[in-house]
C-alpha cells in the first residue's frame, strides 16, 4: 500500500549515527587510494602533503560549522536541498537538488563502488581488469541498495559497525609508520614537482574529504536533529583530518615517499604485506573492503532520498508518484529506483573514461565535487546574511566561519582548475543546473515546501 506522506517521520537515527555517517562516509576509500596522488604532485614531500591537507581541510571543518546553523534551524526532510530553499530561493534548490541527484552522488557512488572491486580482486588474487572490477563493485553497490531499501534500520547499523573497523587499517598504519618509519623522510627536500604545481594535489584530497554533506539528507530521521546533527558536523571534520594526517605521515614514512608515490593503488597492500606478512595483509584488505563499503553505504543513504526529497517539492518530474511512500518500507521506491539507474549510468559511464583513458589521472567525480564545493559559497553566503539580520548571534559564528570556509572552497576550486578536464566536468556541471532552472521556470507555481518534521 502506498500512501503520500513523508516517509522518515519515525526518527530511526541517534547521534552516533549521524557522527558514524559523516566519518565512514569521509574516511573510506579516498585516502587509501589518493595519498600517492598528493605525492605525485608535491614531489614526495610529505611536509607539503600534509599541507595541502590541511588547507582541504579548511573547506570542511569550517563548512560544516556554517551548514550546522542551517541545520540547528529546520529538520524538514531533504538536507542541502532544504537549507537551500529555506535560507537562500527554490530556484537555488532546485538547481542543487538537480546537481547532487543526477551528477554529484551517482559518480562518487560509481567510483567508490569501483574502488571495492579494485581492493577484492587483491583479495582473492583475481585478474585484477577493469570489466573484473566493475562487475564486482556494480555488485556491491547494488547489494547495498537493496540492504537500506529493505531494512532502513540495518543500513545505519551497517554506517555505525564499518566506521568503527575502517579505524583500524587507518591507524594500524599511522601508528607503526610513525614507530618504524625513516623519520629522515621528514626533511627530504622535494622531487621535481608535478607540472601542474602543487597545488593541483587539493583536488584528490577535496575527494578524500568529501561526503560529510551527505549526513545532512537523513537530517529528518535523526533523533532531536536540531542539536545532534550540528554536533556532528563539528565532531567528525576535525576528527577526520586527524585521522589522515596521521595515516600519511605514517604510511610515507613507513614505505618512503617515493615508493610509496610510484606503487599507486597497490601501497597499501604492499605496505601490509612488509608488516604482518601475507596473511596479515589479506586481513587488512578485508577492513579497507568492509572500509569502502561503509563509504558507498553512506552515499547510498544519501542518495536514494534525493529524489524524493525534489518530488516532495514538485521539483523532478512525476513528482506525484515519486512522493508516495511504499508503507512496508518507509521509502519511496520510486525515488530508490532513480538513484539506482543513475548509479549504474555513472558507472558506465566511469567505465568507458579509464577503459580508454579519457580523463588522464582522474575520473568522473574529481569535478564535480568541486563544483560542489563552488555551490556551498551560496550557502555560506547566506550564513552571513542570516547574521546581519541578527538571526544568528557571534561575529565568529555568522562572518568568522563562512568567510573561512568560502576561502576553503575557493582554494579547492584553484586546485580543480588544475585539472585538464574541469573545463568539460564544469559544463556538464553547469548543463545540469541550468536544465534545473528551465524546469523550475516551466513550474514555478507548483512548488512546495514540505512540512517539519516535528
Amino acid at each position: 500500500m502506498n500512501k503520500k506522506a513523508t516517509p522518515h517521520s519515525e526518527k530511526k537515527y541517534g547521534p552516533f549515527t549521524a557522527i558514524a555517517m559523516i566519518v565512514g562516509t569521509v574516511i573510506g576509500s579516498g585516502i587509501f587510494f589518493k595519498s600517492d596522488d598528493v605525492l605525485l604532485y608535491t614531489g614526495g614531500s610529505i611536509p607539503l602533503g600534509v599541507l595541502v591537507f590541511c588547507i582541504a581541510a579548511i573547506s570542511i571543518v569550517f563548512g560544516s560549522l556554517s551548514i550546522g546553523e542551517m541545520a540547528s534551524r529546520t529538520d524538514k526532510p531533504g538536507g542541502i536541498i532544504t537549507y537551500a530553499q529555506e535560507f537562500c530561493s527554490s530556484r537555488i534548490s532546485c538547481a542543487f537538488g538537480w546537481f547532487h541527484t543526477f551528477v554529484y552522488y551517482p559518480t562518487l557512488i560509481a567510483v567508490v563502488s569501483w574502488v571495492i572491486g579494485i581492493y577484492t580482486c587483491m583479495l582473492f588474487g583475481l585478474d585484477g581488469t577493469l570489466e573484473t572490477q566493475i562487475l564486482i563493485g556494480a555488485l556491491g553497490m547494488a547489494l547495498l541498495f537493496a540492504v537500506n531499501t529493505l531494512w532502513a534500520r540495518f543500513g545505519g547499523l551497517v554506517q555505525g559497525a564499518t566506521t568503527v573497523l575502517k579505524l583500524l587499517p587507518l591507524f594500524l598504519f599511522a601508528v607503526c609508520g610513525l614507530l618504524f618509519g625513516n623519520p629522515a623522510e621528514l626533511h627530504a627536500p622535494a622531487q621535481t614537482l608535478h607540472s601542474a604545481g602543487w597545488l593541483a594535489a587539493i583536488a584528490p584530497v577535496a575527494f578524500a574529504f568529501d561526503g560529510w554533506i551527505v549526513s545532512t539528507s537523513i537530517a529528518h530521521e535523526i533523533k532531536n536533529s536540531r542539536r545532534n546533527l550540528p554536533l556532528a558536523l563539528v565532531v567528525a571534520p576535525v576528527f577526520i583530518l586527524l585521522s589522515y594526517v596521521l595515516y600519511f605521515v605514517g604510511m610515507s614514512l613507513y614505505l618512503g615517499p617515493q615508493q610509496l608515490a610510484g606503487m599507486g593503488d597497490a601501497h597499501l597492500y604492499a605496505a601490509a604485506q612488509k608488516l604482518l606478512g601475507p596473511w596479515g595483509a589479506k586481513i587488512i584488505l578485508i577492513f579497507v573492503i568492509i572500509s569502502v563499503a561503509g563509504t558507498v553505504n553512506g552515499l547510498v543513504m544519501g542518495n536514494m532520498r534525493n529524489p524524493y526529497s525534489l518530488a516532495l517539492r514538485n521539483m523532478i518530474p512525476a513528482s506525484q508518484r515519486i512522493s508516495r511512500v511504499s508503507e512496508p518500507y518507509g521509502l519511496s521506491l520510486p525515488s530508490v529506483a532513480i538513484a539506482f539507474v543513475l548509479s549504474v549510468f555513472w558507472m558506465l559511464i566511469h567505465y568507458l573514461t579509464q577503459k580508454f583513458s579519457l580523463l588522464g589521472n582522474s575520473d568522473v567525480s574529481e569535478i564535480s565535487i568541486v563544483m560542489n564545493y563552488l555551490a556551498y559559497i551560496i550557502l555560506y553566503l547566506q550564513v552571513m546574511r542570516m547574521a546581519r539580520r541578527g538571526t544568528i548571534k557571534g561575529f565568529w559564528r555568522g562572518y568568522g566561519n563562512p568567510a573561512l570556509a568560502i576561502l576553503g572552497s575557493c582554494i579547492i576550486l584553484y586546485g580543480g582548475m588544475q585539472n585538464a578536464m574541469f573545463l568539460l566536468y564544469g559544463a556538464i556541471s553547469v548543463v545540469m543546473m541550468g536544465c534545473a532552472l528551465w524546469y523550475f521556470r516551466r513550474h514555478s507555481h507548483s512548488i512546495r515546501t514540505p512540512h517539519s518534521q516535528g
